[in-house]
């Protein structure tokens, strides 16, 4: 469950620069960590994509049942 949520916090960041990077033609990850071919910018970029991998899980995963109250 945490590391569903840490997935999908990653996913959502990489998300949200992949549309910076569409819309306006500027990588946030990069400009924040000296350059994209930067170790920490790669590491970032490792982790997004391991994140998305993770997030494939999800949809194959069942629903917990919600149990009922009394």
């Amino acid at each position: 469950m945490v590391m569903d949520k840490i997935a999908l916090t990653l996913l959502i960041i990489g998300g949200l620069n992949w549309g910076s990077v569409g819309l306006f033609q500027f990588d946030l990850v990069a400009f924040a960590c000296g350059g994209s071919g930067s170790m920490i910018s790669r590491v970032i970029y490792t982790l997004v994509g391991l994140s998305a991998v993770w997030c494939v899980s999800l949809l194959f995963r069942e629903a917990d049942p919600v149990e009922e109250r009394h």
